[in-house]
């Protein structure tokens, strides 16, 4: 398999307008497409990243609660990179998000930290500079 990068991340949310506003107000990721699905009582919000990725995020009626606990089975968090990690810790906080206190990544030496969305999925953000990887290398 070869692959070019992530298409897009799917997330269902409980409170889709909170969860718009959060994604959209507060992160700043622009609208591509809104869709109501009324066969399914549900809304589809096509969310651009950046040129290549996206968010669809997703409203069901009565969706079941995400196991709690951090390291349970299955994806354990999205991760957004940024070019200057304490402006955005800066930036998060003035919208009253609560934000762990910055680390550095034991294998990269780079500085990530975490906060949560309105349903408590646990985002990273990751200091890098472009055109690297995840992991530092070209």
């Amino acid at each position: 398999m070869k692959t070019t990068g992530i298409h897009h991340i799917a997330i269902i949310c409980s409170d889709y307008e909170r969860s718009k506003k959060f994604y959209v107000n507060v992160l700043g990721f622009a609208i591509i497409q809104e869709t109501f699905r009324a066969a399914r009582n549900s809304y589809k919000l096509d969310l651009q990243i950046n040129e290549t990725t996206q968010i669809e995020l997703f409203s069901f009626p009565n969706p079941p609660q995400r196991v709690g606990n951090p390291e349970a089975c299955g994806l354990r968090h999205l991760a957004f990179a940024v070019e200057d990690i304490e402006e955005t810790v800066d930036y998060l906080k003035l919208h009253d998000l609560e934000v762990e206190n910055i680390r550095v990544d034991e294998i990269t030496g780079r500085k990530f930290t975490f906060f949560k969305d309105p349903d408590n999925l646990p985002l990273e953000i990751y200091e890098y500079s472009s055109g690297l990887t995840h992991r530092g290398y070209l």
